[in-house]
């Protein structure tokens, strides 16, 4: 594939809205995850509380905070993005496995980090021409003939 034919991909008419709704699904995402991660940080009572429910030690919060802020920045550069989800995508699993041992409500906290991760996977390929080519194709295939 060209760079012109890259070039088209991206200056369709609605591209630009595709482009708006992606940064807008990211943003609803990061701001979620930036959050959890300075909480984690800063270790408020309830974030102390939830470790010691979750049987992990207080004292990961803090690592697994900044490791949070690091794969977010890197999911927030557009050059790295595919790597930031790629392993935002992992610690939300992490976070899905530990809530799933405990058997905490399915649908609300057990999934969450599931639907959070959809949002950022869904923000990613509707903002970087790069994921949506992986799951589109520019061109059409050619119909199969029937001779």
């Amino acid at each position: 594939m060209t760079s012109t034919d890259l070039s088209s991909l991206t200056t369709t008419g609605s591209s630009g809205a595709r482009r708006r709704t992606g940064w807008a699904l990211t943003a609803l995402a990061a701001a979620f995850l930036a959050v959890d991660a300075v909480l984690h940080v800063v270790r408020p009572d309830a974030v102390v509380q939830s470790f010691t429910d979750l049987g992990y030690p207080v004292d990961l919060a803090r690592p697994l905070g900044l490791l949070e802020l690091v794969c977010l920045a890197l999911y927030l550069l557009p050059r790295t993005a595919p790597l930031g989800a790629v392993l935002l995508t992992g610690y939300l699993g992490g976070a899905v496995s530990a809530h799933a041992r405990l058997q905490d409500a399915l649908l609300s906290t057990t999934l969450f980090p599931v639907y959070l991760g959809l949002a950022l996977w869904a923000g990613l390929w509707l903002r970087d021409h790069r994921v949506h080519l992986l799951t589109t194709s520019p061109t059409r295939p050619a119909p199969l003939s029937s001779t």
